[in-house]
């Protein structure tokens, strides 16, 4: 297993990998799925807590493969069992999410350290087979090993230890690629991590149109059509209008350095996350209108707004640029963030989401006319 070529042409997803993606999507749905019920039954605090620890243990898995993939991918009969391993793995942690959302994270610990162990196993592989990158190799797997001794042990902490001890251990999960990478840096192939992000991002809001679709479904079932028509296009509205501001600029053209690389990789973690909990947000605006919902209307409306808020500012920061020179677009982003925060407390703050977010898409547009991205930066 040798370091592929950093400047290889025409480097695309795998079959394996879009299976990988798939697989991971339905731990995102659980996840989701848990974050609607308990913001829908007014345990948003809790409910919001456990969403975000078991979505790091679903992407640090997911992010971890990916940027192996693309250095030391070799698509044999071990390293495709080793993946199908960690797949198996995904779906292990999947079935422990609806416990976690109960406090019970023992089957998702289980999962997450068979994935993280089978990633283990690749990167010891890679340091036998590629001499100039062992150190590296080394490092990542001894860090790995490390983190899976940590979460084990978490298990047994009191439960007043447990959400500090989570996030020492998640910054020493965070810390093991930037340590790993001063010995010698992977050779990740910034095209094909783009096109890994990018897809995995498509999927994501796949999920969450699909979580939508069957809230609506089973809505009309019960004879509320009126209700909802306005209601599903202006969702359809925001999630079109996602796609389109996170695919008009080509990320590969962030990963210029390791950290920018680096920070560009962990902030999808917002991205992500944002995206399956606009779902969930979605889910829970048909509750309202539906009154099944146990909570009030800016609630439920902030079950929206925020995951737009925060996926339109993480779009700015990591594909757009603070800085970037088109002014209305390095400006659009973050006053449309705000614009959907206050809209909140509007009559239709899902409808006036829908309409800041076209109307940021129309100024992207007329900005960048006649100004083609050059994709091969």
């Amino acid at each position: 297993m040798r370091a592929r070529d950093a400047r290889e042409p025409h480097r695309a997803a795998t079959p394996l990998e879009l299976l990988f993606d798939l697989c991971f999507v339905v731990a995102v749905a659980q996840a989701a799925a848990g974050l609607h019920h308990a913001v829908a039954e007014n345990h948003t605090g809790e409910g919001l807590v456990g969403f975000l620890m078991v979505f790091f243990a679903i992407w640090w898995a997911w992010m971890n493969f990916t940027w192996f993939a693309s250095a030391f991918d070799t698509d044999d009969g071990p390293y495709r069992l080793t993946t199908l391993v960690q797949i198996a793995g995904s779906l292990v942690v999947a079935a422990g999410i609806e416990r976690a959302f109960d406090g019970d994270f023992r089957v998702i610990i289980i999962g997450y350290v068979v994935m993280r162990l089978a990633m283990v196993t690749q990167w010891l592989r890679a340091a036998r087979s590629d001499v100039d990158c062992r150190p590296t190799s080394l490092r990542y797997a001894a860090g790995i090993v490390l983190a899976q001794l940590c979460w084990v042990g978490w298990l047994f902490l009191p439960a007043a230890w447990q959400l500090p001890a989570f996030l020492v251990f998640v910054l020493l999960e965070l810390a093991t690629p930037v340590i790993a990478e001063r010995a010698h840096g992977t050779s990740y192939h910034r095209h094909h991590i783009a096109e890994r992000y990018g897809l995995f991002t498509i999927i994501v809001l796949g999920e969450t149109i699909l979580s939508s679709t069957n809230a609506f479904r089973e809505a009309i079932a019960e004879g509320h059509v009126a209700d909802l028509v306005s209601l599903a296009v202006a969702a359809l509205v925001i999630v079109f209008s996602l796609w389109w501001l996170y695919f008009d600029q080509p990320g590969h053209v962030r990963l210029t350095t390791l950290r920018a690389s680096l920070n560009w990789g962990y902030g999808h973690y917002v991205i992500f996350a944002s995206l399956a909990a606009l779902g969930a947000g979605i889910e829970v605006a048909v509750d309202y209108d539906t009154h099944t919902a146990h909570i009030g209307g800016v609630a439920t409306a902030l079950a929206t707004t925020i995951p737009v808020a925060l996926f339109l500012l993480s779009v700015w920061v990591l594909h757009v640029g603070v800085r970037n020179e088109c002014r209305p677009i390095a400006i659009g982003f973050p006053v449309a963030a705000v614009l959907v925060l206050l809209s909140t407390f509007s009559p239709a703050p899902i409808h006036f989401t829908a309409g800041v977010c076209a109307l940021l898409v129309l100024t992207v547009v007329l900005a960048t006319r006649g100004h083609p991205v050059e994709e091969n930066a």
